[in-house]
């Protein structure tokens, strides 16, 4: 994995630097890449299977799927049962990762997950890659954000990633001199907040979280957040994904627009899905 180029670009009249994870790696999507960085060299051989769970278009499924391709392991991964049409219609990263192998089990029982848990010959990556060891490549994330801002002479620059566990985040926090900010795109703030105690429980180290007046569901599609997604890509020519991205970026206008400080948001990939979504998204504006 080698160091991700920061662009600069110009949006709504402001000069913002991007941070392209998204170009990290051919098969792993942005900060999946960087969470999955301590598996890369982890002798994998003691385990029949790597074992994960989430939901059908998960972008952490995806980037599991072809880690375990590359090592020559077994992934098994545990979701809620497919809808009838889903079935009929594999899409996205759920198509992506069964190409790769993923062996999909759809179960609602909790139950599932324990008895892998349970089990020593399977390693259980929590959903979202949510781990504590996810620390190591966000450490090296941070340090090459403060290696440009030497070479670019940025003293005072503002971090923004938005979260889903808050993982990314979080460790960029714990290790950037920098103030990181983010916003809770799956949850409310309360339940990102209690994902990042699950992690560390020393709240001094956490992110700033930053909210809208008006609560988004995560996954559910708002014309907004199409028309910001064509205006970004139209505007900076560079493709953001469509669950993440834009409720992050309406956070970021809202918010730090006006800061003097220079801006740097953290591209997480995750373009794969944007097929899916952006079905959806015709569908839905017809």
């Amino acid at each position: 994995m080698i160091d991700s180029k920061v662009e600069e670009v110009s949006f709504k009249g402001k000069q913002i630097f991007i941070k392209r994870d998204d170009l990290l790696h051919s098969s792993f999507d942005g900060n999946k890449a960087r969470k999955l960085h301590y598996l890369f060299s982890k002798d994998l051989s003691s385990y029949q299977a790597i074992v994960s769970f989430g939901s059908n278009q998960s972008n952490s499924m995806y980037s599991l799927s072809s880690l375990c391709k590359l090592k020559n392991i077994r992934f098994i991964y545990i979701t809620h049962k497919l809808s009838s049409y889903l079935e009929n219609n594999i899409q996205g990263n759920l198509k992506y990762a069964l190409d790769n192998g993923m062996e999909l089990i759809q179960s609602n029982d909790k139950e599932e997950i324990t008895k892998y848990k349970n089990n020593v010959k399977y390693l259980v990556i929590d959903e979202g890659i949510a781990t504590k060891e996810a620390s190591q490549g966000l450490k090296i994330l941070a340090n090459e954000i403060e290696e440009f801002s030497i070479s670019s002479k940025l003293s005072n620059l503002n971090i923004f990633s938005p979260s889903g566990t808050g993982t990314t985040s979080l460790y960029l926090q714990k290790y950037s001199k920098f103030n990181v900010f983010t916003t809770p795109c799956v949850g409310n703030k309360e339940y990102l907040f209690k994902q990042m105690q699950l992690l560390e429980e020393d709240s001094s180290i956490y992110p700033t979280i930053l909210t809208l007046e008006k609560k988004y569901h995560f996954g559910k599609l708002y014309k907004e957040f199409y028309a910001l997604w064509l205006e970004l890509k139209n505007d900076t020519k560079i493709k953001f994904d469509l669950l993440y991205d834009p409720l992050g970026w309406m956070v970021v206008l809202k918010h730090l627009y006006s800061d003097e400080k220079n801006l740097l948001y953290i591209h997480s990939g995750g373009i794969r899905g944007n097929i899916s979504m952006i079905k959806r998204y015709e569908n839905f504006l017809k």
